[in-house]
């Protein structure tokens, strides 16, 4: 008697629910699929804790794990089998059994301005003193406060369609907002953009623009797929400049940023610049540093990350970071004393 054969196994990719990580999923799908033609490849969406909180800062919230928390439950329950996330959200020391096996080609990492409808401003230069700006993200507040100092900075939650929808609306304290440009652009957006926002005005967040797989870590079948669409030159700038991170221990309320290029000549080593920042919250101390190297592997490139940490913190660096955890710590008391909501 024949031996049954064995159904091919299908693989289901999982992300939140909202429009951008269900357009970037299923961006992957498709990559895969293209490859790998007689590969059955499903998606899930979900929502998160950090969908369910729309109101509080980021900089009192539980850092990056309130993106991937529920998703990597339930992959390590085998409800999914690859997790597709924004990068920059993902935490720089994963859970126990999880790993990150591919990395997509990167967008555009830059932040973009996004005026409100009908506006007349080109530019943040453009806008007049007082106008009220809206982002989710310290980092950006502290550098632009730093370099605009007479805008207000006001939080501004939500996804992308969320955004759009609080700057245009006829009571919008907002003039503009700023967002990272990959997602306007992944979702079709691109013609509301303003003007970009690139380094040196405004350094970028770890990752910003690319695409990141998590798997099961004993998963192979689920790692040599990732492989097949990984992007080598993304993966090697991300990587490094997760590593400074992991050594300075942020997260995406933490005000870091980073500006990393990657050179490649044939038949020459390939040249790695990566330059890092750390700015107080409100923009008075900054510090900043470039490194250039050359690089043959990609723990090489994480080495370079992990030199930039060091050197940051040690020329003022640490000092800065120590007053951010300190004013969030009494922030958090101060919430729970008065009975709000605070989920860190």
């Amino acid at each position: 008697m024949a031996a049954a054969t064995k159904d091919p196994r299908k693989f289901t990719l999982a992300s939140r629910a909202s429009q951008l990580a269900q357009v970037q999923t299923n961006a992957v799908r498709d990559a895969l699929a293209a490859l790998h033609p007689g590969i059955e490849f499903t998606t899930s969406f979900m929502t998160t804790g950090g969908d369910h909180n729309q109101s509080q800062a980021l900089y009192l919230l539980g850092g990056k794990a309130l993106w991937t928390k529920e998703l990597e439950v339930a992959m390590l329950k085998g409800e999914v089998d690859m997790l597709v996330h924004c990068f920059k959200d993902v935490p720089t020391t994963l859970p126990d059994g999880c790993e990150i096996a591919g990395v997509l080609e990167r967008e555009d990492p830059v932040d973009c301005l996004v005026v409100r409808k009908g506006a007349s401003w080109k530019t943040l230069e453009e806008l007049p003193d007082g106008s009220v700006v809206g982002t989710s993200s310290v980092r950006r507040v502290a550098q632009l406060k730093r370099k605009f100092p007479k805008l207000v900075f006001k939080d501004a939650r939500g996804n992308l369609n969320t955004r759009l929808s609080k700057l245009d609306a006829p009571d919008s304290p907002y003039a503009a907002i700023v967002l990272a440009k990959a997602g306007m652009v992944r979702l079709g957006w691109g013609d509301r953009i303003t003007c970009d926002l690139s380094p040196p005005t405004l350094l970028y967040a770890v990752s910003q623009g690319a695409l990141a797989i998590e798997i099961r870590a004993e998963d192979d079948e689920a790692r040599a797929l990732c492989r097949s669409i990984t992007h080598w030159p993304t993966e090697w700038t991300c990587r490094a400049e997760r590593a400074c991170l992991r050594v300075l221990e942020g997260g995406c309320s933490v005000p870091v940023g980073v500006s990393t290029k990657l050179r490649q000549a044939e038949g020459e080593p390939h040249v790695l610049k990566m330059t890092g920042a750390v700015t107080s919250l409100g923009g008075e101390k900054h510090v900043e540093h470039a490194i250039e190297a050359q690089v043959h592997t990609v723990e090489e490139a994480e080495a370079i990350g992990v030199r930039l940490a060091q050197v940051l913190k040690e020329t003022g660096g640490k000092e800065i970071l120590d007053e951010i955890k300190a004013d969030r710590e009494q922030k958090i008391e101060r919430a729970q004393v008065n009975g709000e909501k605070v989920d860190a």
